[in-house]
């Protein structure tokens, strides 16, 4: 599975702090990638302060390196 989406934006603020995370649940072996490129957002931001001219390019990518474990 492969995935990737682009966010501009002219102006952004932050209320507070984000929260992020990403998960592959299952199982079976696999390789996985998370990945962000940010134009004019630093990688941890300030609540309250005003961003401008953003652009955000988000990938993710995972695949199964085998068949998945079918232990109960």
């Amino acid at each position: 599975m492969s995935f990737r989406a682009t966010v501009r934006a002219e102006r952004l603020r932050f209320a507070e702090e984000p929260r992020t995370a990403v998960r592959f649940p299952g199982t079976g072996e696999r390789e996985s990638l998370s990945h962000s490129h940010r134009d004019h957002l630093p990688e941890k931001v300030a609540p309250g302060r005003d961003y401008h001219d953003v652009t955000v390019d988000y990938r993710l990518r995972t695949r199964l390196l085998g068949p998945p474990d079918r232990t109960p």
